[in-house]
């Protein structure tokens, strides 16, 4: 088994959140292209946090170090 290595993981849901940006609206209209959207949006939102995450392992424990502090104006 290869070695784990934390910054790809991180590098893996940057790219996810990418993803999610440039996904195509399938062709669905009313209330379906109102739950798609929500879905995409939190679906970014998720990929983005663990994206912008400092990552390492301690002892053997994956520890991810998120700022959710608001960035400052």
């Amino acid at each position: 088994m290869a070695q784990f290595e934390p910054n790809e993981m991180i590098a893996r849901f940057r790219d996810r959140a990418a993803a999610v940006k440039k996904r195509p609206l399938p062709p669905v209209a009313g209330e379906e292209r109102t739950l798609f959207l929500q879905q995409a949006q939190v679906d970014f939102q998720d990929f983005a946090i663990i994206g912008d995450a400092e990552a390492l392992v301690e002892d053997g424990v994956l520890v991810l170090r998120i700022d959710m502090r608001p960035q400052a104006k």
